[in-house]
């Protein structure tokens, strides 16, 4: 096992860890009762793939599937959630909290000045340390639960980086994913910031439940890495399928596609025309990003429009010449090895070629 590569998978572990228990204190910080500490046996099952992944795959990743993001987001998934329905009942003071600062930087000079020698030095950082956990304690907690959404998606994506990968993704791939990450996380943080600070869906207790849903929803798409990985296919008989044929050229593209619709900026154009038409909520910002959902659902619609147009001139092509194939290194003769249910989709997807197409003479005339 090399040195680096078990470095990485050890310290983005503990990285994941520690934010996660970070939450679980503000969490038991914010109710005031000691039983949320609970949630921090959820780490367990981390530290469990830790060992697992360690002695099965050497440190590195699997294929298509991340367990560490997935086991980092049911660590620290349920300490924003508790978070976010408490929010009604913070408050925030900018002046008592900065009063406090002020008196805390007097007793950093006071513990400096009356603590002389190496004792002293000793007493200081102590006192020091002491001191930036009572400011830290000060901050009012909304501060606090934004800063956990911000720093938790900025280590998805710097954990995805700095987690070893496997033999089945490139490092040209990787980063794609982490551009892509980064993209989508900006996404998620305007959606869950810019809903759950509306006045009028704090006083919803159930408007809450159903953002959160939506959030925690469109967070599962970092464990996956679909996005930049195309499914494999050989030449056999169970990729002569129109559908498999699809898959087989276009999986990463589809996978683009079916993210977009169905994990975020569709459920996001939802929740976001629910607010307006339904509950009445209207703000200039909440407008502007449901304009964006909806041009991003119609170009996804139109790409997909696109790529199957394009799959079906191509088999078309294909087909005129007696051979389909899943990628252009990999022709084989359809006419040999298909069966006649096979043939009969073929002749079926094909009937009605593009206009194009059909107005192109025949190579017999």
């Amino acid at each position: 096992m090399e040195l680096m590569v078990l470095l990485n998978a050890l310290v983005t572990r503990l990285l994941f860890v520690l934010h996660s228990l970070i939450g679980v204190w503000r969490v038991t910080t914010a109710k005031k009762e000691p039983k949320y500490w609970l949630l921090a046996l959820l780490n367990l099952l981390l530290c469990l793939e830790t060992g697992l992944t360690l002695k099965f795959k050497q440190g590195r990743g699997y294929k298509w599937f991340s367990p560490a993001i997935f086991l980092y987001l049911i660590c620290t998934v349920p300490s924003l959630w508790l978070l976010e329905i408490h929010h009604g009942t913070q408050y925030c003071g900018n002046e008592p909290g900065a009063v406090q600062v002020n008196v805390s930087n007097q007793d950093f000079n006071q513990s400096r000045d009356s603590s002389p020698g190496s004792e002293g030095t000793d007493h200081h950082i102590i006192q020091t340390a002491k001191v930036f956990v009572n400011q830290l304690s000060t901050i009012c907690e909304t501060v606090w639960t934004l800063a956990l959404h911000q720093t938790f998606l900025l280590l998805l994506v710097v954990g995805r980086w700095l987690l070893p990968i496997g033999v089945e993704i490139t490092r040209d791939q990787l980063s794609q994913l982490l551009l892509m990450f980064v993209g989508t996380a900006a996404d998620i943080l305007e959606f869950a910031s810019e809903t759950l600070d509306i006045e009028d869906v704090r006083k919803n207790y159930a408007l809450i439940n159903a953002i959160l849903a939506v959030w925690t929803w469109s967070m599962l798409q970092f464990p996956l890495d679909l996005a930049v990985q195309h499914i494999g296919c050989k030449p056999n008989a169970s990729t002569r399928r129109i559908t498999s044929l699809l898959l087989c050229r276009y999986s990463a593209e589809l996978w683009n596609i079916g993210v977009s619709l169905f994990i975020q900026d569709g459920p996001f154009f939802i929740v976001r025309s629910i607010l307006m038409g339904h509950f009445r909520i209207f703000n200039q910002m909440l407008v502007f990003f449901t304009a964006k959902n909806i041009l991003v659902v119609t170009l996804q619609l139109y790409r997909l429009a696109v790529i199957t147009l394009d799959f079906r001139a191509t088999i078309l092509q294909k087909s005129r010449k007696g051979e389909v194939s899943c990628c252009p290194c990999e022709p084989y003769e359809a006419s040999t090895h298909a069966t006649a249910d096979q043939d009969t989709q073929m002749k079926e997807f094909v009937a009605f070629p593009p206009k194009e197409e059909s107005q192109a003479p025949s190579e017999d005339q």
